[in-house]
């Protein structure tokens, strides 16, 4: 006999639909009313279960810290550490696209938390994506670290350096380019990890 598959009850719904306003668009604006409403619950049962948006927020953004990338370059120890971590930056650029799409990538981070001052939601949900990104990234050190691959040691402060870099990188591909800067964007990602799979100083 087959069995009936369960349906979510309301918090899971909840954090569904959250989670998959964001997988849409990451600048979405995780209000309760709009959650709610994809989640096609009331306002006060999404209360219930998350009192505040900080709380709804990050519960999501922490639903997503640990999904696995399908076929997480870390994982091929056919590469060098090195070009592991290369891979593994380079999907999240992917995520970015270049020329059109990544002007509309940016544009919707200008308009959601430059162009204005964002609100404590917009801002909330921000610094929770941002975590987030860097969370992915120290997981991706601490891989290396733990095989003995690359020095320990301030592997927060590594992942924040690798993630202003990509961030520099986002930028660069919306911009106007004479031509695709591959080589110049893989010099830079290669002297980024460089930087952080050797001696890492605290000074």
């Amino acid at each position: 006999m087959t069995e009936v598959p369960k349906e979510p009850g309301t918090r899971d719904k909840i954090l569904i639909a959250a989670a998959t306003m964001l997988g849409e668009n990451p600048t979405a604006r995780l209000s309760v009313r709009a959650v709610a409403a994809r989640a096609q619950v009331s306002t006060g049962s999404l209360r219930h279960f998350f009192p505040t948006q900080r709380d709804l927020i990050d519960t999501v953004v922490a639903g997503l810290y640990d999904l696995d990338i399908p076929d997480d370059p870390i994982t091929d120890r056919s590469m060098s550490p090195a070009d592991r971590l290369m891979a593994c930056l380079r999907l999240i650029l992917a995520q970015v696209g270049v020329g059109d799409r990544a002007r509309e990538q940016w544009g919707a981070l200008y308009d959601a938390y430059v162009a204005s001052p964002p609100s404590e939601d917009e801002a909330a949900t921000y610094f929770a994506l941002e975590r987030m990104g860097r969370h992915r990234i120290e997981r991706w050190l601490t891989t290396l670290i733990e095989e003995g691959a690359v020095p320990a040691g301030e592997v927060e402060r590594r992942a924040r350096f690798l993630a202003t870099v990509l961030s520099g990188l986002m930028t660069d591909r919306a911009l106007p380019a004479e031509a695709v800067q591959t080589e110049a964007e893989t010099d830079t990602l290669r002297l980024a990890v460089h930087a952080v799979t050797t001696a890492w100083s605290a000074s």
